[in-house]
């Protein structure tokens, strides 16, 4: 933060400044390019946020550009879904364009480019283009087609465009130097041949499209952006973005470039979470246990958690690993203020109240949410039988053990005192039933004589609980760089990344409303999931209490 002015300030913003300050630009306009191939991913946000903060920030512009130039891979559900993701986060645009709003004028800037001699059409093979690029330390190869004169090239380039060639067979590249240190000067690619599928916009109208390397710079150019932010490993291709605008002689742009989001035991890769999708790895796009804002919210997410972590890892040059763990810090930190609380028993286990009468109901008090006073009380039913959590008995205490054990009194959280008498066991020897007595003195958890129990657990009314569905997620991946290696993250899928159990829920609980997010007094925070019914409520864990990873890998070392 500036400690004059209280903002927020990094290289990006200073450099910014600095443009307006000596004039190279009057005004700031600012693009989104996503491709849209796929759902918005965690890493996008920070990249996403960087473009719309810096143009909030100068009072300029920010444009919704997205790159279509490649119809093999382009739908409209991705694009329809970029825009409801990007709303969500509370980003504004001014306008919404496509790379293919400027076809026709990208193909004539690469006919300018042939005229002056810059630019030919390569009959040569992928493969041959490839070959023929040379290394990082050994310069590339001119192609045999490099000298075709302008005449010859314009009317290779129309017959391209007009369909007369297949897939593959030629496409046009920048002429440039194919001995340039930066191998991306190295002739690259501007438009390959494509006649199917149609592109979602164009339809059949062109058979050729640029690649990225050539319509991203220009399309900056024809908008007016004045600076083109970008994550790292754009940085090498600057110089080429440079290179077409110079011999073109428009509007430059200013190419600033950050370091991507990386976070641990996550893949960003689209191609790679692609793969888990249509693999059947996981449940789709939305499955919660993706890095997919669409995911993310279908586990209950906030766009305020989403925001306040992005800010925290800040932007920087350098290329870093952020621990996933800060994500659910920030989910915690902003659930633990607004989510309501609510009793939930995921693993039940049945207690018979043995001297509490028959036939008595009683409604407890039950404090909505302690961080928000005006969230008030609720009425919470009460009864001989009720179901607590199977890891707050045992028939035999491990040390320093406080729940509840023969013999051993603990409270029920807004209820009353109960003392563990017998159990019940099946044919295993498993225990199935516990019964307890309780202290009709202790009503609402406090005991007239002043005497003290070691822990309070939560609890649910067997006769007024209402049986959902939980879904427990856990981290997607076992290891900790997921995309190490080709096929690395699929050999490291973590079996236990998916529990679903039956429970029980309060009356509160009942009939949620989809998306709504409550704490389970004790478990975590959960959200309730679209595939909930009025027969069967569905809860997604959203985050635990605490960070239970931290502590299992601490007793790994």
């Amino acid at each position: 933060m500036s400690p004059e002015e209280n903002k927020p300030t990094d290289f990006i913003r200073e450099a910014v400044a600095e443009d307006l300050r000596t004039g190279r630009y009057t005004y700031v306009r600012t693009r989104l390019p996503p491709e849209p191939n796929g759902y918005l991913h965690i890493g996008h946000v920070k990249a996403f946020m960087i473009d719309y903060l810096i143009a909030k920030e100068n009072n300029g512009e920010l444009i919704l550009r997205f790159d279509d130039t490649n119809p093999a891979k382009e739908e409209t559900e991705f694009v329809e879904a970029i825009k409801e993701d990007a709303r969500w986060l509370g980003i504004e645009w001014v306008k919404e364009t496509y790379a293919s709003d400027y076809f026709d004028l990208l193909y004539e800037w690469a006919r300018t480019l042939v005229k002056k001699g810059l630019a030919y059409v390569d009959d040569q093979t992928p493969e041959e283009v490839s070959k023929n690029r040379g290394t990082l330390t050994e310069p590339g190869k001119n192609s045999p087609f490099r000298d075709r004169s302008v005449e010859e090239n314009l009317n290779l380039l129309e017959r391209m465009k007009n369909g007369e060639f297949p897939d593959g067979s030629r496409i046009l590249r920048a002429k440039i130097d194919m001995a340039h240190p930066n191998i991306n000067m190295r002739d690259p690619a501007m438009y390959r041949i494509i006649h199917e599928p149609p592109h979602h916009r164009t339809g059949d109208k062109w058979k050729i499209y640029p690649l990225y390397d050539w319509s991203h710079g220009q399309n900056d150019s024809m908008e007016g952006i004045t600076h083109s932010l970008c994550s790292l490993e754009y940085e090498n291709h600057r110089p080429l973005y440079e290179w077409f605008l110079d011999q073109l002689g428009v509007f430059k742009p200013r190419q600033i470039e950050f370091a991507r989001l990386n976070m641990n035991y996550t893949v960003m890769s689209k191609r790679k979470l692609r793969r888990l999708v249509e693999e059947g790895h996981v449940n789709g796009w939305d499955d919660p246990r993706m890095p997919t804002l669409r995911a993310m919210r279908r586990r209950g997410y906030t766009a305020e958690a989403i925001l306040d972590f992005i800010r925290r890892v800040g932007v920087a040059k350098n290329y870093s690993v952020t621990d996933v763990a800060l994500l659910e810090e920030c989910v915690r930190d902003d659930l633990n203020k607004h989510a309501l609380r609510r009793m939930a028993v995921i693993r039940p286990l049945k207690v018979v109240i043995d001297n509490y009468p028959n036939d008595l109901v009683e409604e407890m008090d039950a404090v909505n949410n302690p961080e928000d006073p005006s969230a008030g009380t609720r009425k919470v039913p009460f009864s001989k039988v009720i179901y607590i959590e199977q890891d707050d008995f045992r028939e035999t205490p491990p040390p320093k053990y406080y729940r509840l054990y023969p013999g051993n009194e603990v409270r029920l959280r807004y209820a009353y005192f109960i003392k563990c008498t017998h159990v019940v066991k099946n044919d295993a020897g498993e225990v199935v039933e516990v019964h307890a007595a309780y202290d009709p003195s202790t009503k609402g958890g406090d005991s007239p004589d002043g005497r003290k129990v070691k822990s309070t657990i939560h609890w649910v009314s067997a006769t007024h609980a209402k049986q959902a569905e939980v879904r427990m997620y856990d981290r997607l991946f076992t290891k900790e760089d997921p995309e190490e290696g080709e096929e690395g993250f699929l050999a490291c899928l973590n079996p236990n990344s998916l529990e679903i159990l039956t429970g029980y829920v309060e009356p509160h609980l009942a009939a949620p409303e989809v998306g709504s997010r409550f704490q389970f007094e004790r478990l975590g925070y959960f959200c309730a999931d679209r595939d909930s019914t009025p027969e069967n409520p569905v809860f997604n864990l959203t985050v635990n209490l605490k960070d239970t990873w931290a502590k299992l890998e601490k007793k790994a070392k």
